[in-house]
């Protein structure tokens, strides 16, 4: 491990995303990234499962796509900047992924935000 991250597995709720995590998720990470394109966006709409196939995923990596496991994906060693992509593409906010993260719906999720009530 880098002697930087040194005590960080025993910050609850960091997830380290370093070069062995790169490594270790790049498959994954790469489907995600994908999204950016309009045709990849489509293949993945028409037939998920060959896109997964495409790109090797393993089964594990499959099942937290399938179950938008959206902090089982972070825990995993997903970046959060490729995550957002799949988001949209799936019409999730920003918001609902975070409140997910949190085991929160989103509006339990937004009344913890300083958010001035709407008039």
């Amino acid at each position: 491990m880098n002697p930087q991250l040194a005590g960080t597995e025993d910050l609850g709720g960091t997830y380290v995303f370093d070069v062995t995590q790169s490594v270790k998720t790049i498959r994954l990470n790469r489907f995600f990234w994908m999204h950016r394109e309009p045709a990849f966006r489509e293949f993945v709409t028409r037939d998920p499962e060959a896109a997964f196939a495409q790109l090797k995923l393993s089964e594990e990596e499959r099942t937290l796509i399938r179950e938008r496991d959206w902090l089982g994906l972070i825990r995993y060693g997903v970046t959060f900047f490729v995550l957002e992509k799949f988001a949209r593409v799936v019409k999730v906010s920003n918001l609902h992924v975070y409140a997910s993260m949190r085991g929160e719906s989103l509006e339990a999720f937004l009344k913890t935000r300083r958010v001035p009530e709407s008039a």
